[in-house]
């Protein structure tokens, strides 16, 4: 990657989404309506991603984002199970179950939290609701280390997961200790040697840069000891301060964060050290083998991007079962109750638990494909999308175009009859080059409080 003024491009630091959707979850909201939901579970035939959220922690993780129940107690843990079951009966009734399931993910919360008969119990259930499961079906699960252990893994193994994604985060004893989450390179080690032991082949790790007391010296030494787990695909997430939406990062003392430049060095320093072990860069903050399907699929531009990240299983819808999950078909959002005293109520009377959602309109449909393809690909097919959307690109992006324009006279993005391209320096902001086709930055302008900062 070549030479960067990190001091000039940290004025790029500024809110922004993920665009882990489009439109982001801020426009998610009650006027999309239980009915339009129950007509689109009813009406779609396309293959199924199915996310299961098990949202409990035993204690914070301050740097924590998610939606998350902190208990010890197990009798949650099983009520919650119940629930579930009744939530997948209800579903049943308005989904075609026979409808191909391509993809399967666990999340949290801790997923391995539960013991090894419930996690059993609870995929058991779901094979017996939907029985027609791809032979090369994507079954993965998110695991903390620290509580992982090989009655787990075998149930894992008998249900045919073949993917999981190891929380590693930091391996600096001060930033762990910083973040409350002390996780010793030996325990990982282990978690991931255990699962090789069981045939995965397609192990993840998860890091985090930007979180207090992490500079660039200390990163440099993270990402060498990581080399030891010598994992297939690598996550390196920017830290989302966001302490005004949750309560556990106002624990940290905003002094100790690394500034923008720093941010910008770490995850330079971050590409480079990956592209020299033999990693390829994949959408925003992944890294994988070259032989990947991942990286394939970059080569063949059919990389997609949704709330499980990045992945090759595009065209399916993604079932929400469970506390705050969000499901999202070709033309909306939807999105499950974050409360559990409403989501046990809704379910009792034989509803599910939906609570708010967004219906795409067209422009939102144009938006979100145009986003999505900067996202995961580093570049639009500009001929492609006015094929497909029957629109003249440039007139229709005009705005977009304009906002591009400091992009392209910083040698981040070019721009031609046919494509939009962002160069190898622009994939480090390639949130702000998604935001120039976002119709709803402008709202959200003067809110600096909405998102956490892309820098």
């Amino acid at each position: 990657m070549s030479n960067i003024d990190f001091e000039k491009f940290s004025k790029y630091s500024k809110p922004g989404p993920r665009y882990t959707s489009y439109p982001t979850a801020l426009e998610f909201s009650s006027d999309f309506s239980y009915d339009e939901y129950l007509k689109f579970l009813e009406e779609e035939r396309e293959p199924l991603s199915i996310y299961v959220h098990l949202p409990f922690c035993r204690s914070a993780c301050y740097f924590c984002g998610c939606n998350v129940v902190f208990t010890s107690k197990e009798e949650k843990l099983s009520r919650y199970i119940e629930y579930l079951k009744k939530e997948i009966d209800i579903l049943a009734e308005h989904i075609d179950t026979s409808r191909e399931v391509i993809q399967f993910h666990f999340g949290g919360g801790t997923p391995t939290f539960y013991k090894a008969f419930e996690l059993d119990e609870i995929v058991s259930y779901i094979k017996s609701k939907f029985t027609n499961w791809s032979s090369d079906a994507e079954i993965s699960c998110e695991i903390d280390p620290r509580f992982f252990n090989e009655e787990q893994m075998k149930v894992f193994k008998k249900h045919g997961f073949n993917r999981i994604s190891f929380g590693v985060q930091d391996l600096d004893e001060k930033v762990q200790k910083e973040i409350h989450r002390i996780q010793p390179l030996e325990l990982t080690k282990n978690a991931v040697e255990l699962a090789r032991r069981y045939g995965i082949e397609s192990i993840n790790t998860d890091f985090i840069y930007g979180l207090p007391y992490q500079s660039l010296e200390s990163f440099k030494k993270t990402l060498e000891l990581s080399t030891q787990l010598n994992p297939d695909r690598v996550a390196v997430f920017n830290y989302a301060h966001v302490p005004w939406l949750m309560r556990t990062m106002r624990k940290f003392d905003e002094t100790t964060l690394p500034t923008p430049d720093v941010k910008l060095q770490i995850f330079k320093y971050t590409i480079d050290f990956f592209e020299s072990k033999g990693y390829k860069m994949v959408g925003m903050d992944h890294f994988a083998k070259p032989e990947d399907e991942l990286f394939t699929a970059i080569e063949k531009g059919e990389l997609h991007r949704n709330f499980q990240g990045y992945t090759t299983k595009g065209g399916a819808n993604l079932i929400g079962i469970g506390l705050t999950s969000i499901g999202e078909g070709e033309r909306y959002y939807a999105q499950n109750t974050k409360d559990m005293k409403v989501y046990e109520e809704a379910i009792d009377s034989g509803k599910l638990p939906f609570e708010r959602g967004v219906k795409l309109s067209d422009d939102d449909f144009l938006r979100k494909a145009v986003i999505m393809e900067l996202m995961a690909n580093f570049h639009i097919d500009i001929k492609r999308v006015q094929r497909e959307h029957n629109i003249n690109f440039k007139e229709y992006f005009a705005d977009a175009i304009e906002a591009l324009e400091e992009f392209v006279d910083d040698g981040l993005v070019t721009i031609t009859d046919n494509e939009i391209k962002v160069s190898t320096t622009g994939t480090l902001l390639i949130r702000n080059i998604a935001m120039a086709f976002d119709a709803y930055m402008k709202k959200y302008a003067q809110n600096k409080k909405t998102f956490s900062k892309t820098v």
